[in-house]
């Protein structure tokens, strides 16, 4: 209530007990707090403050994020943003229900996922248009290097890591990814089902938290979202279809006229998709590496590291065969 106090004057004077807050949800780097305020008028008004993770600035650019929530805020996208301070963020309240894994493939919710989202790759937003995928990748990989873990475990862990494989790999990955004509837009880069809200009585579907958000490659954003759907416990056997993907596809490249799209068109993209699908995979181990030392949540993040990284290793063939079988027959044609 003091905070709410000291960045609102309208509700400077009223009593503590005119507030009521209670936790809405706790991300892996985020806590999110609805915040209910009795105003003098009778009225009750809703906020919801959002709190950084400690050490979130490590891996998350604040400036970066704040000059974007000005231009998607004015798209209609995500909450209005009402104040900052130094940890976190009041925005208003959004009335609906975070998504569930589960809930992003249902076709009529997959579809709706699809317009939006090309909708806010249309946003645009001033600065610097290029690609941060293999700027963020490498900072990271810098960054997950040079960690020390105080718990000896942890640290035995960490040391079986070659990183001179895992910078391998990513090196020959941003040269296949060179080899597409790849459009760039202003992406989310974290699609996951708990960036995603629903008001069910409304039917209205809300893109929310952008703290990744960057000027990035479209079929990465897409490709991210499609690993998105085996949640935090990684259960990749939940990874769509190729119809499922073809579906948000049609959606998202035509959403006034889904089945006119050719064949051509939506091949491209599912190619691209599942190569970034990828790069998704590497980018993300690296953060959970960093998560590890850095985070103070409950979360196993050292795990998580494996996790993505394992799917990776285990995806890369069939990914890269697909991508280049594709990229040599777009070049003879």
């Amino acid at each position: 209530s003091e905070l709410c106090k000291d960045l609102f004057r309208k509700w400077a004077k009223l009593d503590d007990s005119c507030f009521s807050v209670e936790t809405v949800s706790g991300g892996i780097t985020n806590l999110l707090l609805k915040v209910s305020v009795k105003e003098e008028s009778g009225d009750n008004v809703a906020v919801t403050v959002r709190l950084y993770g400690p050490n979130t600035e490590y891996v998350i650019d604040r400036e970066r994020e704040l000059q974007a929530i000005k231009y998607l805020s004015a798209a209609g996208f995500g909450a209005k943003l009402l104040g900052v301070f130094g940890n976190g963020m009041v925005q208003s309240f959004i009335n609906a229900r975070t998504l569930t894994p589960l809930d992003m493939r249902k076709p009529k919710l997959a579809a709706e996922i699809a317009k939006q989202l090309r909708r806010f790759h249309q946003v645009e937003i001033p600065g610097p248009k290029e690609p941060q995928l293999w700027v963020d990748m490498f900072k990271f990989f810098e960054k997950a290097c040079a960690l020390r873990f105080e718990d000896p475990d942890k640290q035995r862990i960490y040391e079986t890591i070659s990183f001179k494989e895992v910078h391998k790999e990513a090196t020959q990955l941003k040269e296949l990814t060179e080899l597409f004509s790849a459009s760039v837009v202003f992406a989310h880069n974290d699609l996951l089902s708990g960036n995603l809200m629903l008001n069910d009585e409304q039917d209205k579907l809300y893109i929310i938290d952008f703290e990744y958000g960057s000027y990035n490659y479209r079929g990465y954003d897409i490709g991210n979202h499609f690993n998105e759907y085996a949640g935090y416990e990684c259960d990749y056997s939940l990874y769509p279809s190729k119809e499922e993907q073809y579906h948000f596809l049609r959606h998202y490249l035509r959403p006034e006229k889904p089945y006119e799209v050719s064949e051509k068109d939506l091949e491209d993209l599912y190619v691209e998709a599942n190569t970034f699908r990828l790069a998704s995979h590497l980018i993300w181990a690296l953060w959970g590496l960093i998560q590890a030392r850095m985070s103070p949540i409950d979360f196993d993040y050292l795990g998580y590291f494996f996790w993505r990284y394992n799917e990776y290793k285990k995806q890369k063939e069939k990914c890269f065969s697909l991508a280049q079988s594709h990229l040599s027959g777009s070049r003879t044609v």
